[in-house]
């Protein structure tokens, strides 16, 4: 297949592994939870403070037990997902404090506009799975509010959903709410309901919540994408070169980590790193450089057999504009061709993750439509080419009111 983007000879994944083997080796990563390092240690690797050294023995013997694919199920059997080799799934925005309403303000949002999201995204036909705190509700008490969020993915969308990993607490909150939907914690424990998000603290770093949550939710068998989404030039090297190899050290530690928890526990290789704006202090997830990174990330995925997380709607602009709109897909397409598995912030984000738009969300899911259009083979059988036809109509003819066109004007295309 000829594509201009940079496929990865073998030589330049192993040397990027290579460098995150080093990394791993002699610097390190810092687990700042007491568990985590307990688990190293009872493990054989170094441990020094918070820091955990990594042998490459050790990380490939983890990566050996890690699944390359594995299903997400729902409590609507018809709407399981599989995510890892030739499947992907379409998720929502994640993570954004504020609403832009219909008159273009930007505003915090509320439990209501949450509650909203559930519903556009149970009546999608383009987006598989229900995210986790799309919007961030301002109006409800931020000791319970995941309790919250969980309940109206559970009760207002029957896609499978993603977990609460705000906390080691929050995780297992989340944990006993999937129990109590489908008949009791034991009923979960073989079977995958939920993904959860596990961000590194670039550079080098897990914090106490985020690896906590990874714990628990291993152990649950429940999936964790684990992701590094580094500044280029901020809070990783200016280089999109040392940012691949500082983000694959990251994420090999985080994935070690899950699979000495439960060998076997679902893990996704995750980053959206971008560059840093230098004018502002910024992330641009609207610079190509995103998308450079979505291809790599893909390709070294399925250099270590296992799925891939990047991509989505994303963009800089704070307003549903030409630049939300090419900068989106842009990245969306770029995600869906590379083999990316699980596409988050594929609908609604604008500013940089700052804000969740309705009318922007309506936008990015059509846009979701078409690329899934896009990359679905055209059908080269005989049926198909029908030369029979081409005959009768002949030379200089039309093909308005050919029975076949009739036939199949509502279902051939997208439109």
């Amino acid at each position: 297949m000829y594509d201009r983007m940079q496929e990865m000879s073998r030589q330049e994944m192993e040397k990027i592994h290579d460098a995150a083997m080093d990394l791993l080796k002699t610097t390190g990563v810092a687990f700042n939870d007491k568990e985590a390092l307990e688990i190293f240690k009872d493990n054989g690797f170094k441990v020094e403070g918070t820091t955990v050294f990594f042998e490459e023995s050790a990380v490939q013997k983890a990566l050996e037990t890690a699944p390359k694919r594995f299903t997400v199920h729902a409590r609507n059997p018809e709407k399981n997902v599989e995510i890892g080799e030739d499947d992907f799934v379409f998720l929502p925005g994640y993570g954004a404090p504020f609403v832009m309403d219909a008159k273009g303000n930007e505003r915090q949002a509320s439990m209501e506009d949450y509650d909203n999201f559930c519903k556009l995204i149970q009546t999608s036909p383009y987006i598989d799975m229900n995210g986790w705190m799309m919007v961030e509700p301002a109006d409800m008490p931020h000791q319970t509010v995941h309790l919250d969020l969980n309940l109206s993915n559970m009760l207002l969308c029957d896609k499978p959903f993603m977990g609460s990993p705000v906390s080691r607490q929050g995780a297992l909150d989340g944990i006993e709410m999937a129990g109590i939907l489908w008949g009791g914690k034991k009923n979960i424990m073989d079977k995958t309901v939920s993904v959860s998000l596990i961000n590194s603290l670039s550079p080098l770093q897990f914090s106490d919540e985020m690896i906590g949550s990874l714990i628990e939710l291993a152990r649950h068998n429940q999936a964790c994408v684990v992701a590094s989404l580094i500044m280029a030039g901020g809070s990783g090297p200016v280089t999109l070169g040392g940012v691949i190899a500082l983000q694959n050290a990251e994420i090999l530690a985080g994935i070690t980590l899950a699979q000495l928890v439960r060998p076997g526990a679902p893990v996704i290789y995750g980053s959206t790193s971008s560059a840093m704006d230098m004018k502002t202090g910024a992330l641009s997830i609207g610079a190509p450089e995103l998308s450079k990174n979505i291809h790599l990330v893909a390709q070294m995925a399925r250099f270590y057999n296992l799925p891939s997380r990047s991509g989505g709607g994303l963009t800089d602009s704070l307003c549903t504009d030409a630049q939300a709109g090419a900068e989106s897909a842009l990245a969306l397409y770029t995600a869906a061709t590379s083999g990316i598995n699980f596409i988050l912030h594929a609908c609604g984000i604008l500013g940089s993750y700052i804000a969740m738009s309705f009318e922007k969300f309506l936008v990015d899911e059509e846009l979701c439509g078409m690329v899934r259009n896009m990359i679905k083979p055209v059908a080269l059988t005989d049926e198909a080419i029908d030369l029979d036809i081409i005959k009768q109509v002949g030379i200089g003819g039309q093909y308005l009111t050919h029975p076949k066109t009739f036939q199949l004007c509502r279902t051939e295309f997208f439109m």
